[in-house]
């Protein structure tokens, strides 16, 4: 299960997405309109800031806005962010590789091939849901419900 750091990252995330080109956004807006805490929405905001994915803009007129494209942020760079690895098991991370205290050898190891097998299709599927895809998404079932 993702953290709900995470969860209210991407919620923020796509709230800017789609708001791209109105320039900054206010915490305080982002926070109303997301249902997300607004101390915890500061420094998960500061987080994304400091990883390149936002910029922001003091005084009047300022807030949070996108520095890269929707296209370019992905869930998977998001979790890493927040949650650190993927993998369910440490010896199958790239970013965060630990050996398993108790294993004899990784290269015959049968648990860990099953776990690297999963680590790749999610990392695969993670890295595929952009914050552009999941804007369309959410269109799609807008459109499908109405």
């Amino acid at each position: 299960m993702i953290s709900k750091k995470t969860k209210y990252a991407l919620n923020a995330l796509v709230h800017l997405a789609k708001r791209r080109d109105e320039g900054p956004v206010l915490i305080s807006q982002i926070a109303g309109t997301e249902n997300i805490p607004q101390k915890f929405l500061e420094a998960i905001l500061l987080d994304m800031r400091n990883a390149g994915f936002l910029r922001s803009k003091k005084g009047k007129g300022g807030g949070y806005y996108m520095h890269k494209d929707p296209e370019e942020i992905n869930i998977a760079d998001i979790m890493r962010l927040f949650d650190g690895p993927i993998a369910l098991l440490p010896c199958v991370t790239h970013q965060y590789y630990e050996k398993c205290e108790e294993c004899v050898d990784e290269t015959t190891c049968g648990i860990r091939d099953v776990f690297a097998e999963l680590r790749n299709e999610t990392v695969k599927l993670l890295k595929a849901s952009t914050l552009a895809e999941i804007i369309r998404r959410e269109n799609k079932l807008k459109e499908a419900r109405n």
